[in-house]
């Protein structure tokens, strides 16, 4: 039953992509390649999460851009070295796959930590990122020390909290060693949990999806690598203190939880960036509104109006 949640499995379901591997920056990166010969859309999947959570926005853009979703470090069949998890090291890790495959410039979208190592890709490597998307995930900063140790009361239910929202696991992964014993051959477990949580419709959540996940999660060697993204988080908030405001375009696609944090962080990282308000979309948007992403994305990148919003 395993197979069927394999690369070589799923690629099946990709009509016109192949999966590859690359050595790069001292370590090797899992991606997938299809599309068109046209503008390069290089995109970066989050926790807990793997290249395949682009299925439902990679398979329509891939009509329009060359589209390459990158196992980031530590992620699905990427290699988990026992470091490089800070988001720099991370980006250079994209930087050099570009430049392995011959592609001088890029649209580059993020989504959760995957738009972490976007950012910093586009902070540390400009000139290779033509215009930046970040869905639901910005960069670590230092309003990440400000986050509650405890729920306050009637917050803490079955679904987050828009105003108060409780990310318990942001500290649980901060954890070293403790969670792949709790969670080896368990993950589906989180997975659920998680999933119905942030979504505001977890159905939409498909069963093999998270059994796809959970096929790579329930390793101790991804529950650690993973967990390293939350470690470095020190790390990258330190390098950020050195970084300018972006100078290309971005898009900020938000949650329904993180609209507001959006609102008052992307003047704060770029000169010229928009802002899209999907309602009643949680944080897994590619599975609870593919179509208003992938039209979001479409009109972003195919339209030459970049004024702020």
């Amino acid at each position: 039953m395993e197979q069927v949640y394999s690369d070589e499995q799923l690629i099946k379901h990709w009509p016109g992509f192949t999966s590859h591997v690359m050595e790069v920056n001292g370590t090797q990166l899992h991606f997938v390649d299809g599309g068109g010969e046209g503008q390069v859309l290089i995109c970066l999947p989050g926790w807990p999460q793997t290249w395949y959570s682009y299925r439902s926005v990679a398979l329509p853009l891939a009509d329009h851009f060359r589209v390459i979703v990158v196992d980031i470090r530590g992620m699905g069949s990427s290699a988990t070295p026992a470091s490089g998890y800070d988001k720099k090291t991370m980006a250079t890790d994209v930087y050099e796959l570009m430049r392995l495959l011959g592609i001088g410039r890029a649209y580059v979208m993020g989504h959760d930590i995957g738009g972490m190592v976007a950012c910093s890709l586009a902070h540390n490597y400009p000139e290779v990122v033509e215009r930046l998307i970040l869905a639901d995930g910005l960069h670590p900063n230092e309003g990440m020390m400000q986050m509650k140790l405890m729920p306050p009361p009637e917050t803490f239910g079955e679904k987050i909290d828009h105003q108060q929202p409780y990310t318990w696991w942001m500290s649980f992964n901060q954890v070293k060693e403790l969670p792949e014993k709790l969670l080896e051959g368990r993950y589906r477990y989180l997975l659920d949990w998680l999933f119905d949580y942030v979504m505001v419709d977890g159905s939409k959540m498909p069963d093999f999806d998270r059994e796809v996940y959970a096929y790579v999660y329930n390793q101790p060697a991804r529950i650690r690598a993973s967990n390293g993204w939350y470690q470095a988080f020190n790390q990258d908030i330190a390098d950020a203190r050195n970084y300018s405001k972006l100078r290309m375009p971005v898009l900020g696609i938000p949650s329904n939880v993180s609209y507001g944090f959006y609102q008052y962080t992307l003047p704060t990282i770029a000169e010229n960036y928009q802002l899209l308000n999907l309602e009643n979309t949680g944080h897994y948007m590619f599975e609870e509104n593919s179509s208003g992403v992938c039209e979001a994305i479409m009109a972003y990148l195919t339209n030459s109006n970049e004024d702020n919003d």
